[in-house]
């Protein structure tokens, strides 16, 4: 069901690029199909350093944004009508440890998938469940998604979807007795939300299984292609990854992506990442969590649709070395959303914009510190008070972040695009 016509699918993107980096190959015929994607495709040389980008910071924070002499809202406010709501809150008996919660909506219907132990962060019990929803607030219980191996784990690895078919990742993490951490990806299927394909590998260009675990952003591009991150074996090392499969499940291929040097020969420094669109020239923008612990992000970027990329640079944008979420609204802005204090706080959780990409001067509270925040109520390993590892979706002109609260419930907290207007809490970048 999956696999059928992905070969030529594959096939024709892979001539289509060969084109694109060969202009006077074009046909004529081709033209219109490319006019709405030319900011993306002009000029396309596939060859290493293409994506360098030397006009100025890659990212910045306007100057007196946050409030750091007020750490539980950093000074911030809601935008109207912004709204939370609970997939899942633990019980007494039931699953305690929530993490990597991600959204897609499919068929009318939004989907959350995340990791679920009784107890600790990677048990060995740890297995991903999903629940589904029709209108966002009110949610199923959880079902198996896939569960865990039985000598290893898996964990949530995101969605994707062509609109017919929902593909649902998964990370699986075998035990490695003396060797580095690290995985590889699989996925299941469905067309109806209902009955699930096998679990079976993701596939590299070469039709081999990718030695790596995939990080819970697959999007596309304008052009059709999907663009991700794997972080590969030996151990956790991240470069970005793309394909010109429709549905994700093969021909991945790596960027051309030079890792900073790191202190953890098995662990890159940059990590987890996100990625937007840079509003006018459209180039891709990724944003990392720096392990090296600068408690700022990281960013590089692409102008060839993801084959290669610009050094990573650190930015101005505090983070308190998590994972993040990044996108574009319907308008194009750009957003990010995150824990943006320089200290291991995962609180507040905060949604930024950027009219152009590259200074985000705007800034919303999600959720708060304080009185805002709900006590743990479990013990766990690697439990901690806070708002972990956002990941957002645009749905309904509403714009809906998941992530897990202290590591227990699931919640999404759900913003009205019409609440965030141009202009309001703009603060200019020097």
């Amino acid at each position: 069901m999956v696999e059928q016509g992905v070969s030529e699918t594959i096939s024709a993107g892979n001539a289509m690029r060969r084109m694109l980096q060969s202009p006077k190959a074009w046909s004529p015929m081709l033209l219109p199909s490319l006019v709405m994607v030319s900011a993306l495709l002009w000029p396309l040389h596939g060859r290493a350093g293409a994506g360098t980008d030397t006009r100025g910071p890659v990212l910045a924070v306007a100057e007196g944004l946050f409030d750091d002499t007020r750490p539980d809202t950093l000074g911030l406010a809601p935008a109207s009508g912004t709204e939370t709501f609970t997939v899942f809150s633990p019980g007494p008996g039931d699953d305690a440890y929530a993490h990597g919660v991600v959204l897609m909506p499919f068929k009318g219907r939004l989907y959350a998938q995340w990791q679920s132990s009784r107890r600790d962060e990677d048990g060995p019990d740890t297995h991903v469940v999903f629940a589904v929803s029709d209108d966002g607030r009110h949610w199923s219980e959880p079902m198996p998604l896939a569960p865990t191996l039985e000598t290893g784990i898996r964990t949530s690895g995101g969605w994707w979807t062509d609109g017919e078919t929902l593909v649902a990742y998964l990370n699986e993490w075998p035990e490695r007795d003396g060797a580095p951490k690290g995985g590889h990806t699989v996925f299941r299927s469905t067309t109806d939300g209902v009955a699930w394909s096998d679990l079976r590998p993701v596939l590299d260009i070469e039709g081999s299984p990718v030695q790596g675990v995939i990080e819970q952003d697959t999007r596309a591009l304008p052009s059709g292609r999907l663009l991700s991150a794997f972080h590969v074996q030996p151990g956790l090392i991240v470069s970005p990854w793309f394909t010109d499969d429709p549905l994700g499940v093969r021909g991945w291929a790596p960027g051309h992506f030079e890792n900073l040097p790191s202190s953890d020969t098995a662990v890159s420094r940059e990590l987890e990442p996100s990625w937007f669109l840079r509003p006018g020239d459209g180039a891709v923008v990724m944003i990392f969590r720096d392990q090296a612990g600068s408690y700022r992000k990281l960013a590089s970027v692409s102008r060839n649709l993801g084959e290669s990329w610009s050094s990573p640079a650190l930015t101005t944008i505090p983070d308190a070395r998590t994972k993040q979420s990044a996108g574009n609204l319907p308008d194009g802005r750009a957003f990010m959303v995150g824990n943006p204090v320089p200290r291991r706080d995962r609180f507040p959780l905060v949604l930024m914009l950027s009219d152009d990409g590259r200074c985000f001067g705007q800034a919303w509270l999600l959720r708060g510190g304080g009185d805002d925040m709900q006590p743990l109520r479990f013990e766990g390993r690697y439990k901690r008070a806070g708002y972990s590892y956002p990941k957002s979706v645009v749905r309904d002109d509403a714009l809906y972040v998941a992530y897990a609260t202290n590591k227990e419930d699931v919640q999404i907290t759900r913003v009205p695009l019409t609440g965030l207007r141009p202009g309001d809490h703009s603060t200019a970048c020097r």
